[in-house]
């Protein structure tokens, strides 16, 4: 009994030993761990990385240079559209075929193609065959010369037209539209028209639909009359046209251009001071320019409009940063 006796308190004495240094060598750990966290925290910890990763600090100077477009939230239209291929032609109806009254030779020829003229201005110096005397061949309508069919010395006659004139402050689109959507357009429509040269789209009217059409490329004409004061459409070049077939308006909208996708996340760059902050976003229906956002974006808010995958690569570029 002695023995079992002292054999317990023996074991008692061992256990309670191991586990009193087990306690001390834990003890000891956290407390080596404690600094080392403490320092993580103030030089660039978990939670700084937390902060970068939701925005990035960009100047007006450098949102200037990389050719980044701010705009502001706002109510928009989308617009179900068509598109249309078409061409620009002088409207006929401001356009004039300045012919001889007599026949004869050319002594001076005044104007060339491309000069701008007024209505009375003289075009050309013509000396009859049968008087043998000089008469001049003058302008009938303001406008510019787009067509010269003489030159220095050569016979005209009444049969063939000397100059056109045409008066370019408004010209014709022509547009072709095929068969299988003939019935989804109509005389008033109305359609955005873009000159490709950098600026706004123009907006305009259908004016005429053709009743007929081409055997060969099975489509019918469509034209609008554009106003055209700033030259920005010239005759013989290829176009392009929006159809608009139905309109609806939503609260909210942003250029499509604005939307990226970080880390499975749509998001719109808006900018609070200098700081873009990626903010998700619900997306609505969209068309070819604008987005309708149904979360995630309110009215009057900046954002990154153009070129916003500038932003998101100076954002990663500060991610990367970091990390090292």
């Amino acid at each position: 009994m002695i023995i079992k006796a002292v054999f317990r308190y023996s074991l008692f004495i061992l256990v309670t030993a191991g586990l009193a240094y087990g306690g001390y060598r834990v003890m000891n750990q956290a407390a080596s761990k404690a600094p080392a966290e403490t320092s993580g925290k103030g030089h660039g910890g978990h939670g700084e990385r937390e902060e970068h990763a939701g925005g990035v600090t960009m100047s007006d100077t450098k949102i200037q240079a990389a050719g980044i477009e701010l705009a502001k939230a706002s109510a928009g239209v989308l617009r179900d559209s068509l598109v249309l291929n078409g061409i620009v032609q002088p409207n006929q109806e401001s356009l004039v075929q300045v012919t001889p009254r007599f026949p004869g030779i050319v002594r001076d020829v005044r104007k060339r193609i491309g000069d701008r003229v007024e209505k009375g201005d003289v075009l050309a110096i013509i000396e009859s065959n049968q008087s043998l005397t000089a008469y001049e061949l003058k302008a009938s309508l303001g406008g510019t010369v787009i067509d010269r069919q003489t030159t220095l010395g050569e016979f005209v006659s009444e049969q063939k037209p000397a100059f056109v004139i045409a008066d370019l402050s408004t010209v014709w689109v022509d547009f072709s539209v095929y068969r299988r959507d003939l019935t989804r357009v109509n005389i008033g429509d109305q359609v955005l028209i873009d000159p490709a040269d950098g600026g706004q789209p123009v907006e305009t009217k259908i004016s005429y639909l053709s009743p007929v059409g081409s055997s060969d490329t099975q489509s019918a004409l469509a034209r609008a009359v554009v106003s055209n004061s700033e030259r920005r459409f010239r005759p013989g070049l290829f176009i392009t046209g929006r159809l608009t077939l139905s309109v609806r308006k939503v609260n909210i909208a942003v250029k499509s251009s604005a939307l990226q996708t970080v880390e499975n996340r749509t998001v719109v760059f808006v900018r609070n001071g200098e700081k873009f902050e990626a903010r998700d976003v619900e997306v609505g229906d969209r068309d070819q320019e604008l987005v309708e956002i149904t979360f995630g974006v309110v009215e009057d808010e900046m954002y990154a409009a153009k070129n916003s995958f500038v932003v998101k690569a100076e954002m990663a570029k500060g991610e990367a940063t970091h990390d090292h």
